[in-house]
Order: C-alpha cells, then structure tokens, then sequence
C-alpha cells in the first residue's frame, strides 16, 4: 500500500489580489466649483495593484524597487496596518478578514513591523523601559511586576545595556535607536516581521552590525521577514527570495541567487545593472530611461512599457500576469515563453 504524499504547508503569510488605493476628496471649494462646470476630479493613488505574494515560516524575502513603487505600503497591508481596498490576507491558510476583536488583537501580535527612521519611529517622551515594555504587559504577556527584568531580557537579546532603560530615544545614537526599534517588536513574541528600510538611516559599519543582528534573531527565534529596502547589496545578503516590485505591482520573484545570476525581467536587469559591482572592470553605464510614472496616473497595459527597449504594441494594450517561468521564478513580462 502506497503511502499517501503530505498536503503542501500553506504560507504563513499571504496576500491575495490585494490592492490598495488613496483617494483624496474633493474639498469645498472644488465642490462648488464643479457646480459651475469646473470639472475637478478626485485623486486616486493606485499604491499597489491586484498582487499576490506569499511568506513561508522562517523564511525571508527581500521586496526590492525605486522609491514610490508601493513598497512600503505592502508591507503595511501585510501586517494589517493598512486595510486593502481590495484582495484578502491569510494566517496559515485562513483568512484574517472578519475575525473578533478579541482574536483579532491576538492575531496582530503575531504581525510586528520595524520602521525605517529610528529617530521618528520612537515616542520621545517616553523612556526606553516603556516603550518596550508598555506592550507585553497591556496584552497581558506579562504582569506589570515583571516588566523591569522581562524588559532586561529584551534589550540584552538585541545587544543593548540594560542599564540604559531609563533614558529616553535622544540620548541614543541612530544604531542604538534601531535596536530599541527591534526590541519593542520582539517583546510582543511575533512570527513575522516586515522590516522597511530598517538600515537605511545608519551609517555603514551600523548597518553591517544591525543586519547581523536580523539573521541571528531568525535563527534563535524561528522568526519570518519581509525585508524591504532598495539596496539590492542588503537584500542579497538577507534573503532566500527576492521579489521585485515596479509602480504597485509585482513583476518577478524568484531565489535570491538566482534573480542576481539571471533576471528575466526587463525592469529586473535594468535594476541590477544600476546597482553596479565592485569588480575593477569596464563597463557602459545605461541608465533605465525616463522617471518612474505617477501612481496617480498609471500607463496602460505593463506599467513599465514606456520605459522599456523592449516593449511592443502588446505590453502597450494589456497587462501581463505574474506567470511561473520555471520552479521557483515568476514573471510578469510578454517576452517571456510562458505568455504566449
């Protein structure tokens, strides 16, 4: 008797369709202006666009692009900081959509995000033993009585003096504010953390120590990332899996060393060009072509046609589908096999 193959696990975190728009209404002015014929419209930003991303326990994934691709806004709606427009986010399979309050709260404590500025990301007025404590006992993870040596526990896990926890944010350097940045989402004992540009406000050798930090903490706490940044040097150093993002929409993902050894993506290999090398040779720089296009107004069909030397009048007219290439890597681009 044959014995049967074990149901594929279901991510831990996923997101399905999910969009997001902002839409700015019309104030009283363009209101009565419009009586008169004027004509205004309300702006809508399209964020993020109908994508589909999935996060495994213990794995991290690096969400690469320009400034303005929605980047951080994914990462928001991932952790439930944004509500999607549209689409539907999963815990192990289950829809997080329609919970109770109460299992709700439950839930969100599993999902922490570490913010980019160290400076603006910390209350200035509370000292470092709240900041990182008030959580755990609020949600009842321990008593008040317990803060002071549970919070001692937290600070020496990142590498910081507990002596320190009475000082407040300003009297830490820009590294030392990161770590109480990761302590106080730690305290809340998470899966998954989205990183957002979490060293990109520290100098060099900060950011070095800091990433460091991230891979030991995955290893000693199981713990799962999403890792946004634009340095692609960051990324391939974190991550298992990159996924590359252009104007709200994802289009290529795949293994780390494989992305980096053989983009498939237009947009994908103009990226990694730019990045440059450390490798004393030439090379004719070329940069990707014209600006990033306003969310505001999104081209038709592949977002990213006008500024491709590829494109033709296919990519001009309809969108192509994010479309498994190969085991492991996805495209969203015609000149691929796949989308014939």
């Amino acid at each position: 008797m044959s014995e049967t193959a074990p149901a594929p696990r279901a991510p831990l975190v996923e997101l399905r369709g999910i969009s997001k728009r902002f839409v700015k209404g019309l104030d009283t002015a363009a209101r009565i202006g419009n009586l008169f014929g004027a004509g205004v419209a309300e702006e809508v930003v399209h964020a993020v666009d109908r994508v589909d991303l999935a996060v495994s326990a213990g794995e991290v994934v690096g969400l690469v692009g320009e400034s303005g691709c929605g980047k951080s806004t994914l990462g928001r709606l991932a952790v439930g900081l944004l509500a999607p427009t549209e689409g539907g986010r999963y815990w192990n399979g289950a829809p997080l959509a329609g919970l109770a309050p109460a299992a709700a709260r439950l839930q969100q404590l599993k999902m922490q995000m570490i913010f980019q500025d160290p400076y603006a990301s910390l209350n200035p007025r509370m000292r470092v033993e709240d900041i990182v404590g008030e959580a755990p006992v609020v949600h009842g993870i321990v008593p008040r009585a317990q803060q002071h040596e549970y919070v001692r526990e937290q600070l020496n896990r990142v590498g910081l003096d507990p002596a320190l926890m009475r000082r407040f944010p300003h009297q830490f350097s820009g590294g030392q504010r990161a770590r109480i940045g990761i302590a106080r989402a730690l305290a809340v004992r998470p899966e998954f953390l989205v990183c957002d540009e979490s060293v990109a406000a520290l100098d060099v050798s900060i950011q070095a120590q800091v990433l460091n930090l991230f891979i030991d903490l995955r290893e000693a706490l199981n713990l799962t990332y999403l890792f946004i940044s634009h340095d692609l040097g960051v990324v391939r150093h974190v991550s298992d899996r990159v996924v590359i993002m252009y104007l709200g929409r994802v289009v290529e993902s795949g293994p780390t060393d494989d992305i980096f050894a053989a983009p498939r993506h237009p947009y994908t290999r103009a990226l990694l060009a730019e990045a440059g090398t450390v490798e004393p040779i030439k090379r004719t720089f070329i940069p990707i072509s014209g600006e990033i296009p306003s969310p505001l107004d999104p081209p038709p069909g592949c977002h990213f046609h006008p500024r491709c030397g590829q494109a033709m009048p296919r990519c001009r007219e309809s969108a192509p589908a994010l479309t498994e290439i190969a085991p492991g890597r996805l495209s969203a681009c015609f000149l691929d096999g796949a989308h014939a």
